[in-house]
């Protein structure tokens, strides 16, 4: 049976090389395997005949078995007609058929007086019921009670002009089940489907195409979707049990003097008792005698840095370096400044190394980084190069974990004799079934409270033929001494045209404010410019700082009160949610205004309205994954949603995922070296699972 499933996909009968080409290109279905796992986006029941008394026009689709009376065509243009049949089930009622493409092809091959079952979406056209371009088949050529339920596949339009549609997905589909007599190999074993009332596999594949009801076609879902969040949640368990075997972390044993003195002396405001419970996560897993792999999640403005700041500080009390390392330069630098602010008079020295730090300056670095002079490294992707090395690397800090493969973070603990305790960091926060997915490898800290007198933004939806209106109420928020953000959206795939808009947007803001000084940002400015008009905003001697997206990380100014975005319907839940982070950390009253065109999408309605209701960033970020789905995340690409799930849906699928993580949990706890006769068949599954073109190295 094994061999079956690998065979070549030209080989099934009514496939051969174009086909199989086409299939390759367009679906990846190179075996028989891979077309029983392309399964169908949806299902039509097929088993019931409708009277056409019973059809009304908000109903989904139907069939109904008759003979056509008579043919009606009706001219629309030179070129293009409307053919339409007469069609009756033979008790007292009449629809109509319609074609509007291919009409003569309809003409020749339908007849008068011959039995056929119709199937379509009823419309009601002239008050009349019709179906327009309908399925057809004669009546004596279809099995009714065989076909249950009928499956539907997604075809590129490449594929449908070679007539390798739906319906023909569907017919090789059935073609390959048939051949296949033996029972399909199982993959996981009996006394866990059977635990857990899942059907075999060979009944989940045959009904996930097939079903005869809709009981079926659920308990075939549920068997698949449990399958493939299953192996995911295995691999990255395993993989996580073998680190913690393999790897003893560096015991950090005490909390001295570069801890107690930031502690008493530089600590800028009180521990929020959340920052505290962190704190305390950290000194635990970091003093345990095994590799610390933590999450930290916190909203924008939650503290996170100078927790990691003070995790940091345990390291050098016990002799070690530490290392943060950000997405880009601008993040990168902002971390350095903070981070030289709240060390301010202390004995410890911090370098930056990114891409442009070159020559003598960069030789410095790396040479303290040697000989250990450099207590704190803080940097991009530069700080993973093979030329820079460390003499004790003890701590590292990836901040925005999202951007960096997990590749990369374990490049870092090349760096050092054992490997590094690492905190990974994220200001987006990740809905709990993505985070079991895509960090399932780290243990998790939630920093779930701000720091005391924030006030919460307000959030206020407004239409850009507003714009006069919101203009003066920007002027009176200046007049009051606050600053204001104005965001126009800068998206790659028309960065020139967008770049114009926000040059000329510039301009048109220069004369809506002539009293007030504005500086301008994009991520096309030279580093020095950029920085400068930044300085500028941060310093107050500019009012309005007009940017794109640029400052959706980096930029900390509490004077700022004010969040404009324009054009908001461009924008992600998650990247809104940054940009309004950017106000609301001093202890004013702040706004963020979300300007909109009047018409608007169902989803982007949904998106502003959210945004509007909450500044809860999990409950923002479980509404993001439900609109916008796994894969389309802010750098979910970049990292564990590199795989494809076939099936599941974990923005839907959050009890399944649990499931399969409880499951996998105790496989391991019950074989962690993965040698068990018992679970034989998991390890095997799983050994082919890692062979595929799947990227298991990002989420394991």
């Amino acid at each position: 049976m094994q061999s079956i499933l690998q065979q070549d996909i030209q080989y099934l009968a009514g496939v051969g090389p174009n086909r199989r080409k086409m299939l390759s290109d367009e679906l990846g279905i190179h075996t028989f395997g891979d077309l029983l796992e392309y399964y169908p986006y949806k299902h039509v029941d097929r088993s019931r005949l409708y009277a056409i008394r019973e059809l009304t026009g908000d109903m989904p689709f139907v069939q109904v078995k008759g003979h056509i009376l008579s043919f009606e065509t009706f001219k629309m243009s030179a070129r293009k007609k409307r053919v339409v049949a007469h069609f009756t089930d033979g008790l007292g009622k009449v629809m109509d058929l319609t074609w509007f493409n291919y009409a003569d092809s309809a003409l020749k091959k339908y007849k008068v007086g011959t039995e056929y079952v119709v199937f379509g979406r009823p419309q009601v056209f002239n008050g009349r019921i019709q179906l327009v371009h309908p399925d057809m088949e004669e009546a004596d050529k279809l099995e009714l009670s065989a076909m249950g339920m009928q499956p539907y596949y997604n075809t590129s339009e490449k594929m449908k002009k070679s007539s390798l549609n739906s319906r023909a997905i569907e017919k090789l589909t059935k073609t390959l089940l048939d051949t296949l007599k033996e029972p399909i190999p199982e993959t996981i074993p009996d006394f866990i489907t059977q635990k857990l009332h899942l059907v075999s596999r060979d009944e989940a594949l045959r009904h996930i195409h097939y079903p005869q009801n809709a009981k079926q076609l659920e308990q075939a879902r549920l068997r698949l979707k449990f399958e493939e969040l299953f192996f995911v949640q295995l691999n990255i368990l395993r993989y996580a049990s073998d680190q913690r075997r393999k790897y003893r972390g560096y015991v950090f044993s005490k909390v001295g003097d570069h801890f107690n003195t930031f502690y008493k002396e530089n600590l800028p405001f009180p521990l929020t008792e959340a920052q505290k419970r962190v704190i305390r996560e950290i000194r635990k897993d970091m003093g345990s005698g095994r590799q610390m792999n933590r999450l930290l999640q916190g909203d924008v403005g939650s503290g996170k840095t100078l927790v990691a700041l003070m995790s940091m500080l345990i390291a050098l009390d016990n002799g070690y370096q530490a290392c943060i390392m950000a997405p880009t330069e601008i993040l990168a630098e902002q971390h350095l400044q903070t981070i030289m602010d709240f060390l301010e008079g202390l004995p410890i020295r911090v370098a930056l190394l990114t891409g442009i730090v070159k020559g003598k300056r960069r030789q410095e670095i790396l040479d303290g980084l040697l000989d250990g002079t450099v207590q704190i490294l803080v940097g991009t992707h530069a700080v993973i190069e093979d030329t820079v090395q460390f003499a004790r690397l003890g701590m590292v800090v990836v901040d925005e974990q999202h951007r960096f493969g997990v590749a990369q973070r374990a490049k870092l603990w090349s760096k050092s004799t054992n490997p590094p305790h690492v905190l990974v960091m994220t200001a987006t926060p990740i809905p709990r079934t993505l985070a079991m997915t895509l960090y399932g490898d780290l243990d998790v800290s939630i920093i779930d409270e701000l720091p005391p007198g924030r006030k919460p933004v307000v959030t206020q939806h407004v239409y850009d033929r507003s714009l006069p209106s919101l203009y003066d109420s920007i002027r009176n928020q200046i007049r009051q001494g606050r600053q204001v953000y104005i965001v126009f959206p800068l998206i790659e795939e028309s960065e020139k045209i967008d770049l114009k808009n926000l040059e000329d947007g510039f301009q048109v803001l220069t004369q809506v404010f002539p009293e007030f000084r504005l500086s301008k940002v994009h991520g096309k400015m030279k580093p020095a410019d950029k920085e400068a008009e930044m300085q500028k905003f941060v310093s107050g001697e500019t009012q309005i700082l007009v940017a794109t997206t640029v400052i959706e990380v980096g930029v900390n100014v509490p004077n700022a009160s004010v969040m404009v975005i324009l054009e908001a319907q461009r924008f992600g839940l998650s990247q809104l949610h940054q940009l309004r982070g950017r106000v609301g950390r001093g202890a004013d009253q702040s706004y963020c205004i979300l300007v909109t065109c009047l018409e608007l999408s169902a989803d982007t309605r949904k998106r502003i309205d959210i945004m509007c209701e909450t500044n809860d960033g999990f409950r923002i970020a479980e509404a993001d994954l439900k609109l916008r789905g796994p894969g389309d995340l802010e750098g979910t690409q970049q990292s564990g949603m590199a795989f494809d799930l076939k099936i599941a849906d974990i923005a839907r699928d959050g009890q399944v995922v649990q499931m399969a993580r409880d499951e996998a949990q105790l496989i391991i706890d019950e074989d962690p070296l993965c040698c068990s006769d018992r679970y034989a068949l998991l390890w095997r599954k799983l050994k082919e699972l890692r062979k595929t073109n799947i990227n298991w190295g990002v989420i394991s």
